[in-house]
């Protein structure tokens, strides 16, 4: 912030200033006259960082003196906005699709938020709501999508489903990527002021048709602005360390070599963040060594890699490919805890009592020689069966104390949200050979509570020390949301206490796995919490149950668990102000991933099952009823990790009628019920591939021949 920033923002907080523009503000600050331009750009980027907001007649205030609120926006599917405020004490503000402008997904932008009279409930729960009234940043402006043509104008449609519009581009001439009709595209997007009116771009890039091979992913790259290799000089830098630890890198360091340390991880994965190592302290105490890899060790601030690092915030994995944080010669080489060769870590080493209790804790540099890699399936055969050596006789006794802390970590009111992961599985063509269940079994939560014991652990001593870091925080959900969700489960006769309680919310949760209908309303309670971010405040994690956390156990892959790391072991941290901005974009990163990654599986999904309707011969799956509408049902789809409609015009056995009091459809001859949690057996029936979306038909339902184009759009330039 520039000495002039403080002066503008000192003038417009007094409680006498009222609103100036530029020339009545240059008199004020008794600036001369040539200063003029100085002053209107440092508006601006106040403006941009929402500090200040500019209102009729260009004037400049507070944003909190109009009610006017600066934030980033996401949007859904259906086109709701959703406004994360960039106060952390301001609550998500919630804005209607008519009120979004031309705000696109992630920019930051300027909310004027909705003021009611609370009347004689001034205590009720409010749903906040407001108006988008200026775009602040754009972050993203380049758009991939169909090329189009109509009548008079050749149009790009988004395939990112929360574009609501077409975009007109001009037709293809000397010097442009030359695209056919039908070819995949990446749009530049101009000016866009109306959302009343489509947007204009430009071709910038022509990718191909979208069923030659390669070009699905290489839209996903593009959609999502992912980096297909590292700059020249990154991964100089990266060569230039070597492939082995050097003596001199051992200097100060603990010599953890003897110990009979090993790796847990996925089948597929090359880089190993995490080891542990487990031994009797005495006879009713345990030292449990939690070893991370020491990246901060060799990717120093102010670097090349560094710089490249914060930008990418953290891998991402798609279905086919990993965009890896750091070049591979860092990340599947010289820091990865492989098997065989001398590692530097950072520890956290506990002691713990017999039932998992943290009586001691000590954080070290260390250099260790793991002795084995484990993937979780062969982890999980080890504990199934009696321990054939001292590695195993550890992996069991770790497995024990892993359940006991597990137990005791519930009973302080963790909440058991996860579901079972899907894991899709490619042929050499890059086409789905096989969808794969990944359960949550035992081999998994040794690792998972020794990494949490870790988050925790650092999270409490940085605060001790008073230190700036990134936490990760996963605030309580809003109230309303909430209320609602209650009134939902008790609409369909399931008790259901007051959920502000954690004891309430956890014995639904526990109420739930048990019931048929369980599954759809925990999907449910998922979506009204709110997404974990990282924030420079400690909030703690409403999920885990934990005042303290942060994330320090995955630094090859993750930059907040490497700036972790700095935090807790080197004196040097940055800025406060700029620890804030990295918080908020490596938030921002890791939803750009998710995203992302979710694209991709979509993408191949859809495809896989475009290809099951063009051989007449479509599979059939268990699905999982999770909504109702009056124009048909979603069900959900374990055995293809996706969601998707079954419209009730492909339910031919009977006229179907909504039922909006129990929420459920009845046919009206056959009285046939179909209502929330029902377990049916679905087919595909259609393929949108513009929206993304696949409908399913019940197997057994005759359905009307689909038209070839599938889905139609209701949007057209």
């Amino acid at each position: 912030m520039t000495p002039l920033d403080t002066l503008v923002l000192n003038l417009i907080g007094k409680r006498s200033y009222v609103p100036l523009d530029v020339t009545e503000m240059l008199g004020h600050l008794r600036l001369p006259p040539q200063r003029r331009q100085e002053l209107q750009q440092r508006l601006r980027e106040l403006e941009k960082a929402g500090l200040i907001a500019r209102i009729k007649g260009d004037r400049y205030i507070q944003p909190r003196e109009a009610d006017l609120v600066p934030g980033r926006i996401r949007i859904n599917r259906q086109g709701k906005g959703f406004l994360q405020p960039d106060d952390p004490g301001q609550k998500e503000i919630v804005i209607p699709e008519s009120g979004t402008s031309t705000a696109l997904h992630e920019d930051r932008v300027l909310v004027r938020r909705d003021v009611q009279a609370k009347g004689l409930r001034p205590h009720a729960p409010a749903l906040s709501t407001g108006t988008v009234v200026r775009i602040l940043e754009r972050r993203r402006i380049q758009i991939v999508g169909t090329l189009q043509r109509s009548r008079q104008f050749l149009y790009v449609v988004p395939d990112d489903p929360r574009i609501p519009h077409d975009i007109y581009v001009p037709p293809p001439g000397p010097g442009r990527p030359q695209a056919a009709v039908g070819d995949k595209v990446v749009v530049r997007l101009r000016e866009w002021q109306s959302r009343h009116a489509n947007p204009e771009g430009e071709i910038i890039e022509a990718l191909g048709a979208p069923d030659e091979p390669g070009v699905d992913m290489l839209s996903v790259l593009r959609q999502y602005s992912l980096p297909t290799r590292f700059p020249q000089n990154v991964l100089q830098e990266a060569r230039a360390l070597g492939a082995t630890v050097a003596p001199r890198h051992l200097q100060g360091r603990v010599d953890c070599r003897r110990l009979p340390v090993l790796t847990i991880d996925p089948d597929d994965a090359q880089d190993f963040d995490d080891a542990i190592c487990l031994e009797r302290a005495g006879q009713d105490q345990w030292r449990l060594w939690v070893h991370i890899a020491d990246v901060s060790h060799y990717v120093r601030p102010g670097s090349a890699l560094d710089a490249e690092a914060r930008r990418r915030g953290n891998s991402t994995y798609l279905v086919d490919r990993v965009i890896p944080m750091l070049p591979e010669e860092l990340s599947n080489e010289l820091c990865s805890l492989k098997p065989g060769v001398d590692r530097l870590t950072k520890c956290v080493e506990f002691l713990l009592s017999r039932e998992g209790r943290v009586l001691r804790t000590q954080f070290y540099s260390a250099v260790i020689h793991s002795q084995r890699r484990l993937a979780y399936p062969e982890a999980l055969a080890i504990l199934q069966r009696k321990p054939a050596d001292p590695l195993e006789e550890m992996l069991h006794q770790a497995h024990d104390l892993a359940q006991r802390i597990r137990r005791a970590r519930f009973k302080a009111g963790s909440l058991a949200l996860d579901f079972p992961e899907m894991k899709i599985r490619l042929d050499a063509q890059g086409r789905v050979a096989r969808i794969e269940k990944l359960e949550n079994d035992v081999s998994h939560q040794l690792v998972e509570e020794c990494m949490l014991l870790a988050n925790e652990a650092v999270a409490a001593r940085l605060r001790a020390l008073r230190r700036p870091a990134i936490y990760r925080v996963h605030e309580p959900p809003d109230e309303r949301r909430l209320q609602e969700y209650r009134e939902e489960v008790l609409s369909h006769n399931v008790p259901c206490g007051n959920l502000r309680h954690r004891p309430e919310v956890q014995r639904l949760l526990h109420r739930l796995d048990g019931l048929p209908i369980g599954p759809a309303l925990k999907i449910g309670f998922l979506k009204s919490l709110l997404r974990a971010r990282y924030a420079v405040e400690p909030l703690g994690h409403y999920g885990l149950a934990k005042t303290n956390y942060t994330h320090f156990t995955s630094p090859i892959r993750r930059y907040a668990d490497l700036l972790t790391h700095r935090a807790l072991f080197e004196k040097v941290s940055p800025s406060p102000q700029a620890l804030r901005e990295t918080a908020e974009h490596i938030s921002a990163t890791e939803r750009n991933s998710a995203d992302a990654e979710r694209d991709s599986k979509d993408v191949k999904l859809l495809a896989f099952l475009q290809g099951q309707l063009r051989c007449g011969r479509p599979l059939s799956y268990p699905a999982l009823v999770t909504d109702i509408r009056n124009f048909g049902f979603f069900v959900d789809v374990p055995g293809l990790a996706m969601s998707g409609l079954v419209p009730l015009s492909t339910l031919e056995d009977d006229f179907y009628v909504f039922d909006t009091v129990r929420s459920l459809l009845v046919g009206r001859r056959t009285r046939r019920a179909i209502r929330l949690g029902s377990r049916v057996t679905v087919e595909i029936f259609k393929v949108d591939t513009f929206k993304k979306q696949a409908d399913f038909r019940l197997v057994g339902e005759r359905p009307p021949v689909p038209h070839p184009a599938g889905r139609a759009r209701k949007r057209s330039p």
